[in-house]
């Protein structure tokens, strides 16, 4: 009998006979591998195009980046004070920030796809629904983070408002009063730029899961699509 795809396979195993051992009996090692390796390329760097373009975030409700909640409850006094266009503003920044930083991690993330070793892969296919992206979010976020913030610091960092903001929450967090990720417009960004990738990259994980027949490459396509009865 032939499956529809490994994650069948494997849900298939767990109430039968069969063992995870068993995933890549029908693949040998290289194929299935390889097969992982072109889905996860595709997949990182659909996610990647799709963010890193004007209005990859700003004009994406999934990953928008809103204002920090201690500002936005602020917002309103704000803006009665005439200062609308200035929250305008940074929101729009943080936006645009995340948008030129994302970009960073194109060669990041096929490194790391790169570097995948066979128990990688059995550990992604075993793993559940999101398990590829967190793999990615594994291997890649700490030296993303270092990557996007001097880019994030770059664009937030000529309004006015950004130092304000990250004078007051500075003192704030130092006081216990706001979490050390939101102690700064820079941190804040980076944090939800990398949430926003990672979001992006599980949604094409699960495209993928869904519909093995659209995984680029002919490896892909095997591992992940034999259809048959």
């Amino acid at each position: 009998m032939r499956f529809k795809n490994l994650v069948c396979y494997l849900l298939l195993a767990a109430t039968s006979s069969l063992t995870h051992a068993g995933l890549l009996d029908a693949f040998s090692d290289k194929d299935a591998t390889g097969g992982m390796r072109e889905a996860l390329a595709q997949g990182a760097s659909l996610a990647v195009k799709q963010l890193g373009r004007e209005d990859g975030f700003l004009g994406n409700p999934k990953v928008r980046i809103e204002l920090p909640a201690n500002l936005q409850k602020a917002e309103t006094a704000l803006r009665m004070m005439g200062q609308g266009q200035t929250i305008d503003e940074l929101e729009t920044s943080m936006n645009r920030a995340a948008e030129q930083a994302v970009p960073e991690a194109q060669a990041l993330l096929l490194a790391a796809v790169k570097q995948m070793s066979v128990q990688d892969v059995k550990n992604v296919l075993s793993g559940g629904e999101d398990s590829a992206t967190r793999y990615f979010r594994e291997k890649t976020s700490a030296e993303l983070s270092k990557r996007f913030q001097p880019i994030v610091s770059r664009i937030t960092g000529k309004l006015a408002i950004t130092q304000q903001y990250n004078s007051l929450a500075g003192k704030a967090a130092g006081f216990g009063l706001l979490k050390p990720e939101d102690a700064s417009v820079e941190q804040y960004v980076t944090k939800k730029a990398l949430d926003g990738l990672y979001l992006m990259i599980a949604e094409q994980e699960r495209a993928i899961r869904e519909n093995p027949a659209q995984a680029a490459g002919s490896l892909a396509k095997k591992v992940f699509g034999a259809l048959g009865n």
